[in-house]
């Protein structure tokens, strides 16, 4: 994209998700994120039943009687959104690209997030990491971050989100809600996934399009790796290589699966072919719940 469609881009992204995240999220995300800690709110006297570990032992000795201390949970959150923009997102045959989808999934999130006061930071990577922005408040930030998402253009092969996710965990130093919005078309993340997960609250959005689960019968097709520019022409129209096609894919789903299960990660699937609004909605109402029983 040249600027001028980057900025025409950003605008309708803008109309679109900012009305999308006050309407629909701005509930569901406050329930679903809890605070980076607690902070002092006040004292006040004892009282029988309270745990003794909160006296406030300064305040009991000037006053004579016991005081505890009293914490409410900090509300403000940085929510930091991790992005690929490797050239295997720049596919799509449902109308758009997997990258468009993932900068609009960028943005609501974004938006939801300031609309909240909530801090938002941003990493761009491909092979390696592209461009970090810090985090901080307000539209007009968010309306960067979108801008920098699209203007993205992958510079290297291959997908480092191995090493972005270890980029993040030291340029985020505080406990940080982590967006990672990928394809997962990647290798050897698993032990860093499991890493950051440890010190942040890792969520994954794996964007993905109908051909990359099961090809269509159309006859000669030639295809070509957006990552290492191998080509290959194949038979569509053989049953036989279609459910070898398929049989692949439901392996590399399966073994993503088995990384965000062991990593403790919840994930959310997008597609080029179906609204991205319905899939982040059960999920925060789905976390929610969770949430709510667990206490």
């Amino acid at each position: 994209m040249n600027l001028q469609e980057i900025l025409k881009a950003v605008k309708r992204i803008e109309i679109t998700t900012s009305h999308l995240a006050e309407d629909l999220f701005a509930g569901e995300y406050k329930s679903v994120f809890k605070g980076k800690g607690m902070e002092f709110a006040e004292v006040r006297p004892y009282e029988p039943g309270d745990d003794v570990r909160t006296i406030d032992w300064n305040v009991t000795a000037r006053m004579g009687n016991p005081f505890v201390k009293r914490y409410t949970e900090e509300r403000e959150l940085t929510v930091a959104l991790l992005v690929d923009a490797s050239s295997s997102l720049d596919f799509g045959t449902a109308g758009r690209f997997k990258a468009s989808l993932a900068a609009e999934a960028c943005a609501v999130l974004a938006f939801a997030a300031v609309g909240n006061n909530d801090r938002v930071g941003l990493v761009v990577f491909d092979e390696d990491v592209r461009r970090f922005i810090p985090p901080r408040k307000g539209r007009r930030h968010v309306l960067r971050v979108v801008r920098e998402v699209l203007g993205a253009e992958a510079q290297g092969a291959g997908t480092g989100l191995g090493g972005a996710l270890e980029y993040a965990c030291r340029v985020f130093r505080r406990r940080a809600v982590l967006f990672v919005i990928s394809d997962f078309l990647a290798e050897g993340f698993e032990r860093p996934l499991r890493i950051a997960n440890g010190k942040h609250d890792v969520i994954a959005l794996v964007v993905s399009d109908p051909w990359e689960h099961e090809l269509p019968r159309s006859g000669l097709l030639c295809l070509e790796d957006a990552e290492t520019g191998a080509v290959s022409v194949v038979d569509s129209g053989s049953a036989g290589l279609r459910r070898t096609y398929a049989a692949k894919a439901r392996s590399r789903r399966g073994r993503l699966e088995a990384a965000f299960h062991s990593a403790g990660v919840d994930y959310v699937d997008i597609h080029t072919n179906q609204p991205y609004v319905q899939p982040l909605m059960r999920f925060f109402k789905k976390r929610a719940t969770r949430l709510k029983r667990t206490g």
